[in-house]
């Protein structure tokens, strides 16, 4: 049986998050947009023969029933698969940074899985068992730049004036982390944001709107608003992404990172226009 190697799970980024209501289920309603960055983890596959799932752990420890592992077992039960698969794993995402690191992860091993497996699957299938493991996993599915609505359910691609010109960001992950959960439950979030629209995103597209999670997540992370003031001092203006304590800066000129403190991780990195695993699952796009 033919091995996948190097298989990559890119980090995302969002450029903006809004909260315009609720639910009757009490899940939030967000506007957002989500990019792809070129920054990855690193995901091997190898087919078994004895129908097992397992996983070796290359540099970080995670845990043992982690998205890897429930998007393997998911897709096999779904498609009745016989085979099984041993996955390596190269974290170099951070965990609780708001990227999309265990989401990306989760779609990779979709998409790997399916071809590894000769599913042939179409990524609209594939989307379908991806909202199973989390709002963010559909989007890596479809691997576009895409303007997003809902709960995470709501994806269109971002075209013509709305698509994302190339630009060099700076990301920052402060060495501690920060629970969705935490936020989303914070009785001073925002969560009544009047609703945007594309094309006043398209007029702006990386200074746009603002992550309405940030002043809760700052008072709840105080390294935050410090990596936000480090950012501040060297010329750029950051904010938050997602709901982790990643916080990022467009910016192409190199900068002095050993002034920052000790743990934290920088990162230079890149848009996609589209993920590199597009194309891997039949009708690939957004339908």
């Amino acid at each position: 049986m033919k091995a996948l190697y190097d298989v990559p799970a890119p980090a995302k980024l969002n450029l903006f998050l809004h909260i315009t209501g609720r639910r009757d289920d009490g899940y939030h309603r967000l506007q957002s947009v989500f990019m792809l960055l070129d920054w990855s983890d690193v995901l091997h596959f190898e087919g078994r023969r004895d129908g097992q799932i397992s996983r070796t752990d290359l540099n970080v420890p995670l845990p043992e029933d982690d998205l890897i592992v429930r998007a393997a077992r998911l897709l096999q039960r779904f498609a009745n698969v016989q085979q099984g698969a041993h996955i390596s794993v190269q974290k170099n995402l951070p965990a609780q940074a708001g990227l999309g690191g265990g989401s990306s992860d989760a779609a990779s091993t979709l998409l790997a899985l399916n071809r590894l497996w000769g599913l042939h699957l179409s990524v609209p299938v594939l989307a379908q068992l991806a909202v199973q493991l989390g709002a963010d996993v559909p989007f890596f599915i479809h691997g576009r730049n895409a303007w997003v609505e809902g709960i995470g359910d709501e994806i269109s691609p971002l075209l013509g004036e709305a698509a994302l010109p190339p630009q060099t960001f700076w990301v920052i992950k402060p060495e501690a982390g920060l629970a969705t959960d935490k936020i989303f439950s914070d009785p001073d979030l925002e969560r009544q944001k009047p609703a945007a629209i594309i094309s006043g995103f398209a007029a702006d597209h990386y200074g746009f709107g603002s992550n309405v999670l940030q002043p809760v997540a700052e008072r709840l992370c105080p390294e935050i608003s410090q990596a936000l003031r480090w950012l501040a001092n060297q010329g750029l203006q950051g904010r938050m992404t997602g709901s982790g304590s990643a916080v990022f800066a467009p910016g192409s000129r190199s900068l002095d990172v050993s002034s920052a403190p000790k743990g934290w991780t920088i990162k230079q990195c890149s848009n996609l226009a589209v993920h590199p695993l597009v194309g891997w699952a039949p009708k690939e796009g957004f339908v």
